[in-house]
This record gives structure tokens, sequence and C-alpha cells, in this order.
């Protein structure tokens, strides 16, 4: 009786060890040095040979211009003489600079340049505004001044004080994270600074950031040009709903803690293995239009009673820009003739009320963390950005209603 038991348990522990080693080779979750080192990229340039209309759409997504170098067409702050400054008081200034070098902010005093740091990166598209960023030996600073394109005009960077120019706010691997698809740390020589590579490095929201390494799958494909099946590649619209999430959640998530280093975590992940929650539970009323779309989507009935994920409403390879009308085309792929949950609005405003499900559900708000101080003016200007929480908004409501009928009496 005995030997029998032993047995049985034997047969369980060998199911158990099969189940576990099954789940560790499927799950993507313990990756190699040569999965994700430098030699696993192949950069987003080797991805235009097979995928050439996707590749051109995607350089022109804000995703793919998060980051760049500092070039002509890339820049959207104005450089021209008497608009590329910023005065901090009679004396004292801080220009925008473009010679035979590169580019540079440089602070005056008494119209004498004092202090000039070069523009090593671009960090934003430009739709909101953007900033800069200059290497300091193998750290990464974040240089004072900020394009801010609502005001069409140079402010301080967000944070920075009013009153003196400093150069000196140090740029972290988790900030890069979200900004590009890779920069290698190095050790670093200065306190509480992060280090970087010069070398290795993806600009932007590449293609490998959203479908992992990609070194392998095309050196693959350049050998077997007859296989039309995807080998060694992530397609994002084959994850579970959790994984869809998690990869958009990297850097729309709101605030994460690392608990292991930047740039680890890959498409399949889990989020949770690499990051812990900073403020967990907090009521979307108090979350921040910016930087946590999820956490505000996730407080929408929309997304409790679906399975949508980001990819439900987001083309990551295409410009959107805000398109009002798509956007609205898929609230109404899920609320159209046959759901019982339509605009009550449509019986009394008809057909011009369904290009617009965007505006009174998923308003602009103003961001508390994105604010600029613009020039003499004594409070903070804020971006506006849209809301991912999902509901009624009465005022917004109203605001359409009133742009609609306008409209209405300026063609009659």
């Amino acid at each position: 009786m005995l030997h029998k038991r032993s047995r049985i348990l034997w047969v369980f522990a060998t199911m158990f060890l099969v189940v576990c080693l099954l789940i560790k080779c499927t799950g993507g979750h313990n990756k190699t040095s040569e999965q994700t080192g430098a030699s696993a990229f192949a950069g987003a340039e080797k991805c235009e040979g097979c995928h050439k209309e996707i590749y051109k759409d995607h350089l022109q997504t804000g995703h793919y211009l998060s980051s760049t170098l500092p070039e002509d067409a890339f820049f959207a702050g104005n450089f021209k003489p008497g608009m590329n400054a910023i005065a901090y008081d009679p004396i004292t200034s801080l220009r925008m600079e473009k010679t035979d070098s590169g580019y540079f902010q440089t602070a005056y005093l008494y119209n004498q340049p004092k202090k000039a740091e070069r523009i090593d990166f671009i960090i934003g598209s430009g739709k909101k505004g953007q900033s800069y960023l200059g290497w300091a030996d193998a750290n990464l600073v974040q240089l004072p001044a900020t394009w801010f394109t609502p005001a069409h005009q140079w402010t301080n960077s967000p944070g920075y004080p009013a009153d003196k120019i400093i150069f000196n706010r140090p740029i972290t691997a988790r900030c890069l994270e979200c900004h590009s698809t890779k920069f290698d740390e190095v050790k670093s020589t200065r306190p509480n600074m992060d280090a970087f590579s010069h070398e290795g490095i993806i600009l932007g929201i590449s293609c490998e950031k959203c479908h992992g390494p990609a070194a392998k799958h095309t050196a693959f494909h350049e050998e077997n040009p007859s296989e039309k099946k995807a080998k060694f590649i992530i397609n994002p619209k084959n994850l579970s709903r959790q994984q869809s999430l998690d990869l958009c959640a990297l850097c729309h998530g709101g605030r994460l803690n690392k608990t292991k280093p930047s740039f680890g975590f890959q498409p399949g992940d889990v989020l949770f293995d690499y990051f812990r929650e900073a403020n967990p539970g907090t009521p979307a009323e108090n979350i921040d239009v910016h930087g946590n779309q999820l956490g505000l989507l996730k407080a929408s009935k929309c997304f409790s009673m679906s399975t949508m994920t980001c990819l439900s409403c987001h083309d990551a390879h295409q410009k959107e820009n805000d398109d009002v009308k798509l956007y609205s085309a898929k609230c109404l792929a899920c609320h159209g003739d046959t759901h019982q949950k339509q605009c009550k609005l449509l019986a009394s405003e008809g057909e011009m009320i369904r290009q617009n499900c965007i505006d009174c559900h998923m308003p602009k708000q103003a961001s508390k963390s994105i604010a600029v101080t613009i020039h003499h003016a004594d409070t903070l200007t804020p971006v506006m950005m849209r809301t991912h929480y999902i509901k009624m908004y009465a005022y917004a409501t109203k605001n359409v209603l009133d742009t609609l009928k306008h409209n209405t009496s300026k063609k009659k």
C-alpha cells in the first residue's frame, strides 16, 4: 500500500515538473542575453525591406518621433533671431542657437555668452512640445528650455526655476525607457546619476519596442525568403489581453518603480515581474491625464464590460493625430445601431453627433504633471490632453452641442 502511494506521489511530482517546464518554455519570460543584448536588435531600417509601407507610415507617428537626433526636420522650436530666446531678467537670457558644430542652448549675461550646452537628442514629436537632452560625459541632462507648441514659444522646461538658468537635471534610464527603444547602461562616476553608452542607441519607439528584438527574425527571413510565416518575432495582435495591456502600460500605465534594470521588459512579458505600482488604487478622478492612460481606461465601463485593449482603438503604425471622426467610428463599432447602449442625442441631433463621440465622452483636460511657465505669466500653463476615463461629461456635451448649433447657424 505504501509502495503504491509513493508511486502515485512520484507520478504527480513528475507531472508537476513537466507542467512547470512547459510554462517556462512557452511563457517567454526567461530571456537569455542573446535575446536581449545589443546583438539581438536589428534596427528599424532592417524592417523596411519586407514592410515598406508600414515602415514609411510609422516614421510619421508620435511614437517614432518620441526621441530623435537633432536634425532640422525634427525640430519644432524656432531658432530664428528674435524668436529663439527666453529673457529671465534685463541682463540674463537663454538663446537657442544653430552653429556649424550643432544646436546649442546658450546662457547669456549682459549679452555675452557664458555657458553653452549642445542639444544631443530631441524628446517629443512637437505635437504638444519638445524637450532637449545633452551629454555630460556618460550621463544625460535635460536642458533648461522646452518648446511649448500650444503657445508657439520657448519656455522653461517643466519643473525648472523661472529665475535662473541651470543645466543639471539628470535623465534616468526609466525616462529613456519610455522615450526610446534601447540605451545600454554603464557604470556611472557621478552619484545619483544613471550613465549610458554612446553606442548601440535605438531612438524612438521603433518596431522592436513592440515586436521585440528582431536580429534573429531578419536573419532567418533573409536566408529563407520563401517562408511567409513570421519567425522569431512577436505580433502584438497575438498576445493575450493582459500581455497586450502590459506592453502599453510600460509607458502608459502610470508611475512604476522598477525592480529590475530598465530595458529588460520585452513584449509578452509580465509587467510586474519588472515593476511595482507606485500609487496603486488611485481613484480615476485623481489620475492625471498624462502618463496613466491605462489607469483611466480601466476605470471606464467600456473597459470593464468588454475585452478591449489599447489596440482596439489605436493603430501604432499610423499617424492618427487626435482624429475625432476616426476614433468615433471605433466607438460606433461597439455602440452601433444594434447595440442597446446608443447615444441619446441621435434622435435630436441626427447623424452629425455620430462623428464626435470623443469630445463628449473623452474631453481634453489640463495635465497636472506637465505644465510650463510662459514668459511673464503668473501661473503655470498646462498641456491639454484627452482623458481616457470614458464616461458622460455634461460640460463637454454642452460644448459639443453649442459648437454644432453655431456651425449650423453659420451655414444658414
